[in-house]
């Protein structure tokens, strides 16, 4: 079958520069990432298989909160055959949520936006997530078909799942793990919260930005394996999520490092346990099953 040699990367960013400035490139650290990169440069990276799959299609996910470089995303995904969907951006606080997500839905590439995302983690109020307004922008969201990716750090995890309860009908996942402190070395607060979070059936998890969270320069496989094995316990297999978090995972030793990471952590997994990881859970929670289109295809190989 087709899907049985599929790999998707179900989180990776791209950015032109001259087009839309990324402030947050401005940060001290993000010297090696601070030029524009494309899904071409993408493909470029990501050369190494993992456990025999070569990347098949991708999930661009939003950067800044900028309804135009959503735009940009859909009608990018309408275009280049390696993306299969878009995670946006829209104004949750805004009563007029709905209506974006109508407008990006009825531009170029609209069908590929399969869900919207905020920068939480850059959010100062712990309730964000809680507020009367972001809660009727979730709802809108849920209720116009769309998943929500949630990204938090370890401390930002209650939120998500108060999220989670009180919304149980929104389709969720957890970026990056909801960013284990690795560097600290502490994962005891973040794996009971994980956990809590994994007890709510309409979330999944992407495996994905861990290496940026442990030192850059000296992380190994060992030391990402309780995050792993964390994961593994609490969301099972069918629940998370292969993603690269390229061109960020570049700080940390790249696409193709955390490629060959992956497949180390996989060892002992079944087939069906593997397929899921890096194909299964993502294709289902953004619909990636090929729709008519005009656009070609990557095939299978």
């Amino acid at each position: 079958m087709c899907d049985a040699r599929a790999l998707v990367d179900a989180h990776h960013h791209v950015w032109d520069l001259d087009v839309r400035p990324q402030p947050w490139l401005d940060e001290p650290g993000h010297e090696p990432i601070r030029r524009t990169f494309s899904p071409r440069d993408l493909l470029s990276a990501a050369t190494r298989p993992i456990a025999g799959r070569r990347l098949t299609s991708t999930v661009v996910v939003q950067c800044v909160a900028s309804v135009p470089e959503t735009r940009d995303l859909l009608a990018l995904a309408a275009d280049d055959p390696l993306i299969g969907a878009v995670v946006g951006w829209a104004d949750l606080t805004s009563p007029a949520v709905g209506d974006v997500i109508d407008e990006l839905r009825s531009g170029p590439g609209g069908s590929y936006l399969r869900a919207v995302r905020h920068v939480v983690q850059g959010e100062t109020d712990p309730n964000w997530l809680q507020r009367p307004e972001v809660e009727r922008g979730l709802r809108t969201t849920g209720e116009r078909g769309l998943g929500y990716d949630v990204l938090v750090r370890s401390h930002q995890l209650p939120q998500a799942i108060r999220l989670a309860q009180r919304l149980p009908e929104l389709p969720l996942v957890l970026d990056h793990a909801g960013k284990p402190p690795l560097a600290a070395g502490d994962l005891t607060d973040w794996s009971r919260l994980v956990r809590a979070l994994a007890g709510r059936p309409q979330v999944r998890c992407k495996v994905s930005g861990l290496i940026t969270e442990a030192d850059h320069e000296k992380w190994t496989v060992d030391d990402l394996r309780p995050v792993w094995d964390v994961l593994l316990s609490a969301f099972g297999p069918d629940r998370l999520m292969f993603g690269s978090d390229w061109p960020v995972a570049d700080l940390a030793g790249g696409w193709n490092r955390w490629a060959a990471t992956v497949e180390e952590l996989l060892d002992g997994c079944s087939g069906a346990e593997i397929h899921a990881v890096l194909a299964g859970t993502a294709t289902a929670f953004y619909r990636l099953t090929p729709e008519p289109t005009t656009k070609e295809r990557t095939p299978c190989s």
